[in-house]
């Protein structure tokens, strides 16, 4: 790792993202008083055969970013720092998913108890979790050791047990564990990570089954007691092994670590940091999702606390088939503003996983993914809620009984007192027109009362994540000026009423003094244009039966803010949201909303 120079210091930053196939680059420097983003380049990932080493993909990219800016970044294939007479930058910084990401497996007693808040703490520190083990999962011992053979994780978190509880359970699990004598997915004369966080009074019979056969370490309890969960010392500790026995022997990735001036992070664990520390300075409730070809992530922070969910098989490319079977065809086709049949359907999606890589070239399949788009969010979103319940990481009294049903824990994901939806991944990042991605996530999420609707621009999430650990001002200014696109502010009343009846009034007061207002009919959709970095005061009533997050009726005042689509008013109905099962009059419909938010061009 290279000499850190002085936070006041730093006037250039150069990070870089290596992902499963791109590697992205961006450049970031001081203009007057504030960090801006320069420039972006991109390279394919060159972990894999026949380059094996990733440092020649992130060489590319930084080479396509020498060439956009006109100077030198690197010589005699070092990167030049600090930067001096307009050659180099002063750090360099880096995060990864490479290879797959870290991929983990997690064990405990309790499926619904110690396994799923070990599965809680593996996915806030930016892993996959490939499967749980726990003693009451409902697979023989022989299953859960072919398992975990086939499977070979980077790094198995165990845990179990409260502190001072039986050990009997926490024994059988190791046992599981060293008779699968797991090897690593890289360096396979290495030993593989093993994480216990489990009843301490247990640490004495797992050293003893995997201290030879796995390279263990011990940390504090996730569950010390049945009320509290621990996660932070596990995530940590995650990381740490995660740069030192699966990072190091992926290919390059020494060459790499050399080269940064702080810790390579996971991509998806940096995301979450950026994430937190936004919600924590701005005082808001966030949630944000990344939708990939094969995958879907959720994050969120609700009431302080972060969770993140990976959705492994809800995705645009790779997945698109099991997106489109979880969700059935009818929930598909009820986002079609034309008529489409069940085989057209199939066939598209058949299409779509011969060619993973294809991009839309008529108006009509660009409607078909970004149908299966709001489905496959739609789904990760209840997966995100299923997991993000109670008891996360802060001290909560509940009954015995409580404790033993954690699954029927109330979410902490309220999309009432939500504030601001983050959308990432290229078919909301990179829609031909930002008004799809808007209507898009309105109706995936749902978003109730009065909620801000961005766009992550080019996905620099990650690499912000890494710079707000040693410059928060840095990746707070870009943050918010260069990496997400405000498209504007959904104001969507709570409740159903009869189509076509007056739901709700408003008045917006426009930055130059003039008013907005009128009336919105139940069923309906209207876009008020206000520009990105404009505010407008709101006031909004909505009738008896509909609530905007104040009560039932009752009027709200607040400060809402543009972007490139507007103040969108959406009182289609919110619990329930419901479309007409007749195609025609829903298909109608669909064209009447499409058009009011220009999305596409026909409609």
């Amino acid at each position: 790792m290279a000499t850190k120079i002085p936070v006041e210091n730093i006037r250039s930053i150069l990070a870089t993202d290596c992902g499963s196939t791109t590697t992205k680059a961006i450049l970031i420097e001081k203009q007057g008083d504030e960090y801006r983003l320069v420039v972006r380049g991109e390279a394919p990932t060159t972990v894999e055969a026949p380059v094996e080493d990733v440092t020649r993909g992130v060489m590319n990219a930084i080479g396509e970013l020498e060439e956009l800016i006109g100077r030198k970044i690197v010589e005699n294939d070092a990167i030049v720092k600090p930067c001096k007479d307009n050659k180099g930058v002063d750090v360099y910084i880096s995060t990864s998913s490479a290879g797959g990401g870290l991929q983990m497996m997690v064990a405990g007693v309790i499926k619904a108890m110690s396994a799923e808040s070990a599965a809680r703490a593996a996915l806030g520190a930016g892993a996959i979790v490939m499967d749980t083990i726990a003693s009451n999962d409902g697979r023989l011992p022989h299953q859960k050791i072919d398992r975990i053979r086939k499977l070979r994780p980077d790094m198995i978190l165990f845990s179990g047990g409260i502190d001072g509880g039986t050990t009997k359970h926490v024994a059988d699990i190791s046992q599981i564990l060293a008779a699968a004598d797991p090897r690593p997915r890289f360096g396979v004369t290495f030993s593989l990570p093993v994480i216990y966080a489990g009843n301490k009074d247990a640490r004495g019979i797992v050293e003893e089954s995997l201290s030879k056969k796995t390279a263990l370490t011990i940390t504090e309890n996730l569950r010390p007691v049945l009320e509290r969960e621990n996660l932070l010392p596990a995530r940590h500790l995650i990381h740490d092994q995660f740069l030192e026995h699966v990072m190091q022997q992926a290919p390059g990735y020494k060459k790499l670590m050399e080269m940064t001036d702080y810790e390579i992070e996971p991509t998806p664990g940096a995301v979450g940091t950026i994430m937190q520390r936004i919600a924590r300075e701005k005082n808001m409730q966030i949630l944000g999702v990344d939708i990939g070809g094969a995958t879907t992530d959720v994050f969120s922070v609700f009431q302080g606390i972060y969770n993140r969910t990976v959705s492994a098989n809800f995705g645009m490319s790779y997945s698109i088939s099991n997106t489109v079977t979880e969700a059935g065809l009818d929930n598909v086709l009820r986002w079609i503003p034309f008529d489409m049949d069940e085989r057209d359907l199939m066939n598209r999606v058949k299409n779509k996983m011969i060619r993973p890589t294809s991009i839309p070239q008529l108006l009509e399949e660009l409607i078909f993914e970004q149908a299966v788009a709001r489905e496959a969010l739609r789904l990760s979103l209840i997966q995100h809620k299923e997991m993000a319940v109670g008891l996360k990481g802060v001290q909560k009294e509940r009954s015995v009984s409580d404790v033993f049903n954690q699954k029927g824990s109330e979410t902490l994901v309220n999309m009432t007192t939500l504030n601001m939806i983050i959308g990432s991944g290229g078919v909301l990042s990179h829609s031909p027109r930002r008004n799809q991605s808007a209507i898009m996530m309105m109706d995936a999420f749902l978003p109730e009362g009065i909620t801000q609707l961005t766009v992550d621009s080019i996905f620099m999430m990650p690499q912000l994540g890494v710079l707000a650990s040693f410059h928060p001002a840095a990746a707070a200014q870009v943050f918010d000026k260069d990496c997400l696109i405000y498209l504007g502010t959904c104001v969507a009343p709570i409740g159903a009423e009869s189509d076509g009846k007056k739901c709700l009034e408003y008045k917006l007061t426009m930055p130059d003094g003039k008013e907005e207002s009128g009336d919105m009919v139940f069923g309906d959709l209207r876009v008020i244009p206000l520009g990105v970095g404009e505010s407008a005061k709101l006031w909004a009533r909505p009738v008896k039966s509909l609530d905007l997050g104040a009560g039932p009726g009752v009027p709200v005042e607040e400060t809402v803010h543009g972007g490139v689509v507007g103040v969108i008013f959406d009182t289609r109905g919110r619990r329930p949201f419901e479309l007409p099962s007749g195609k025609s009059e829903r298909v109608a419909k669909m064209q009447r909303w499409l058009t009011a938010m220009n999305a596409y061009p026909k409609y």
